[in-house]
């Protein structure tokens, strides 16, 4: 359903936008580019941990109420963010917003489910869930270019109106009831962890994503030097990211169905580390930003098909519960990559941190490879 998509790329634009608005966010709230790196840690730690509570708490209500209450919990925590006269304040109004993101997702996709027939669900839910990619391809760069220009907190009201649009649609379009099922309890969600196949497969998510994002969500500070830390030109770099993602996904997850997801990641994998053991070299002048983003995004955002379909072979029965697990996992991703990236910026300049990532996407590697011996027959 369109207008479930455009609520998942509404809620989520905050989770990427603010990683171009670093630079206004120190200046503004006087604390360090580093510290200010982990306003995208907080969003992301809180959507791992509270979405799934929220979800459990809700699961008995009516799928349109919970949709609603999510976008308004997301509501209040970007006007706060907005508003915040301190950067303790904002770290809090960014947890309650994510929140309401981290509740909103899984809701909508099983809405969506609910909406079409049996033969369709997939297709829905993937419709729902490319509100993810085109946050990153559109929603962040249309923000970081309304920021440069009327400061962060205008991107905040940017994102909190999106959100609002999302909502009225909701309203419009969403039936009152929706027989969805009821979302999988918090033990049945935890359960799969004692497989050590999934562990390590989902340890490899985790570590490969935050490699990616290390450079992300510190990409401001990366290219500082070739945009002239202008907001336009890092807008077009993000745009340039989103887009080509888009693309490299696509292709992921049709090379998935030829090769098999273990090759798939090696390849995702041994390019991420081959670029950003370049990256000191591209990130000098804009037309080699521009060049090292658009041959880095091939590879960044390719990992989930493949990872998704590692998983689902383990256990085709539980494959939504595991692809929840993913999701979860992805979130932790990205806060921990703006942890280890906020350390790496401070301790070594942002001029490294190529270097961190590279390190993050060999022990990836490495992990991936443990994954595939622990899931071969005995």
């Amino acid at each position: 359903m369109p207008i479930l998509g455009f609520g998942v790329f509404a809620v989520a634009t905050n989770e990427f936008v603010l990683a171009g608005m670093l630079p206004h966010l120190s200046a503004s709230l006087g604390v360090t580019i580093p510290a200010a790196g982990q306003v995208v840690t907080v969003f992301a730690l809180a959507c791992a941990l509270l979405g799934p509570v929220l979800a459990t708490v809700t699961a008995g209500w009516p799928r349109r109420r919970a949709l609603l209450l999510a976008v308004l919990v997301y509501l209040v925590g970007t006007a706060g963010a907005a508003l915040a006269p301190l950067f303790g304040v904002l770290l809090v109004a960014q947890a309650v917003a994510a929140a309401g993101t981290g509740l909103f997702v899984p809701v909508a996709a099983a809405t969506a489910s609910a909406l079409v027939a049996p033969e369709r669900r997939g297709r829905a839910i993937a419709t729902v869930l490319t509100g993810f990619t085109t946050a990153t391809a559109f929603g962040a760069p249309i923000g970081t270019a309304v920021g440069s220009q009327l400061g962060w907190r205008a991107t905040m009201w940017f994102v909190a109106a999106l959100a609002l649009v999302g909502m009225l649609g909701l309203v419009a379009t969403v039936p009152r009831r929706v027989t969805a099922p009821a979302p999988e309890g918090l033990r049945n969600r935890v359960a799969p962890l004692a497989d050590p196949r999934v562990l390590a497969t989902l340890a490899t998510t985790m570590v490969s994503f935050a490699a990616v994002y290390v450079l992300y969500t510190y990409i401001a500070d990366v290219f500082g030097v070739a945009t002239g830390h202008s907001g336009e030109r890092l807008a077009l770099l993000i745009f340039v990211f989103g887009a080509i993602s888009i693309a490299g996904n696509m292709a992921a997850g049709a090379l998935t169905d030829r090769i098999g997801g273990r090759g798939v990641m090696a390849v995702c994998l041994a390019w991420v580390v081959a670029c950003m053991l370049v990256l000191p070299l591209a990130a000098t002048t804009f037309t080699g930003a521009l060049v090292f983003i658009a041959v880095f995004a091939v590879a960044g955002f390719s990992m989930s098909p493949p990872q998704q379909h590692r998983l689902i072979t383990l256990n085709p029965a539980s494959a939504p519960v595991l692809i929840s697990l993913h999701a979860s996992i992805l979130y932790l991703a990205i806060a921990l990559a703006g942890a280890i990236g906020g350390l790496g910026v401070a301790w070594f300049g942002a001029g490294r941190i190529g270097l961190i990532a590279a390190a993050l996407g060999a022990l990836a590697l490495a992990l991936s490879e443990l994954a595939h011996r622990l899931s071969r027959p005995r």
